[in-house]
């Protein structure tokens, strides 16, 4: 299970929410292999020491899924000057943060929220799934700003495709919450609060609702039957499955 979070979060000083999602059973009695995927947030505030452990991590691609604004302010991070492959491929094209808001209201981060990233095309998927399959560009970095929403939606996509049960895949999502305090401290100490926001309020927009990846798989068990079919309805094909499991199961 998932009880024992040092086996799979990796500690940075400067980033957060930096795990591995190796270890998990799937329904098959397989597992996903450790340290083929990562999932984080930002990495532009990695200590020295930090871009020593990251370099050992020897990753080789980095899938990127920001907003072109968010790489203005933010950078790209260091893994590209550690020979890692850059792929950009943004979850919310421009201008797409005031659509999923006219689309989906002011819910915050919810299911209903997540499910919305689905209405932007099968073009970020699809090439997702094209890295995936491909075991020479592994271990793979996938990431956005927090690394909980459109990162958590990816690696629900890539869990479910690996056979791994959907209570392991809610609670991979969660664990988003026990990096939150650290985070907090770390904000605090060394950037400063965002203008008009107090730690509390940090804290929970850090955070994600235990109920939001259980909504969001709700919703693709209601209208497609599944993560599965709707990954076969926009063209992801058995073939690129088949691959995938393979590069990513023991």
């Amino acid at each position: 299970m998932i009880e024992d979070f040092s086996d799979r979060h990796h500690p940075f000083e400067g980033c957060f929410n930096f795990r591995d999602i190796g270890g998990y059973q799937t329904a098959e009695g397989r597992t996903v292999r450790w340290g083929r995927y990562y999932r984080a947030g930002r990495q532009d505030r990695m200590t020295e020491a930090d871009l020593q452990k990251l370099a050992e991590l020897d990753v080789s691609s980095q899938i990127d899924l920001r907003k072109a604004d968010e790489i203005a302010d933010q950078g790209r991070g260091p893994l590209e000057n550690m020979g890692a492959a850059y792929h950009h491929i943004p979850v919310i094209p421009e201008g797409g943060t005031d659509q999923l808001a006219r689309l989906v209201g002011d819910t915050g981060i919810s299911g209903k929220r997540y499910l919305g990233y689905l209405s932007f095309g099968p073009d970020a998927w699809l090439r997702m799934f094209e890295i995936f399959a491909e075991a020479d560009r592994h271990p793979i970095l996938i990431h956005c700003t927090a690394g909980k929403d459109r990162t958590g939606v990816s690696t629900a996509f890539l869990l479910s495709v690996l056979g791994v049960d959907r209570a392991l895949i809610e609670a991979d999502y969660i664990l988003t919450n026990r990096d939150v305090e650290r985070q907090a401290n770390f904000i605090e100490q060394h950037v400063g609060l965002p203008e008009g926001m107090d730690r509390e309020t940090m804290m929970f927009h850090a955070g994600v609702p235990e109920t939001a990846m259980r909504d969001f798989l709700d919703g693709l068990d209601a209208r497609w039957g599944g993560p599965l079919n709707f990954l076969r309805e926009i063209g992801v094909e058995e073939d690129t499955f088949d691959a995938v499991r393979h590069a990513f199961l023991d």
